[in-house]
């Protein structure tokens, strides 16, 4: 069974930038599906980003030409690199992994934080 740990969140103003890692422990990532996730206050936890386990890539609308989604060689991390980013990217983003084709987020790491002020 997979762990998850995240990090790189923070506090960065309106048109900046982050890098949000996933590493995996206990296993790589090999036969997983890997995705992004956020929850905003108030609102249901939604997709940002997927690597499947066919390593295609997906993105939400919001993300896509500012976000990109990628894995490492050795199938161990994850990583987010977000640009342009606006107030309303701000939220818990969670990684999640499934061993399935798509990302169903089986498996959740803790979250980490970014705050986008205007």
């Amino acid at each position: 069974e997979v762990q998850l740990v995240e990090s790189g969140g923070g506090l960065v103003q309106a048109g900046g930038s982050l890098r949000l890692l996933c590493a995996a422990s206990g296993s790589t990532f090999a036969d997983y599906a890997v995705g992004w996730f956020r929850q905003a206050p108030g609102k249901k936890r939604e997709g940002v980003a997927c690597v499947t386990s066919d390593r295609e890539t997906y993105y939400a609308d919001f993300g896509k030409g500012r976000f990109t989604i990628s894995i490492d060689n050795a199938g161990n991390t994850v990583s987010l690199q977000m640009n342009n980013l606006q107030p309303t990217d701000t939220a818990v983003y969670y990684c999640g992994a499934s061993r399935s084709t798509l990302c169903l987020g089986h498996y959740w790491g803790q979250g980490t934080q970014v705050t986008v002020s205007s």
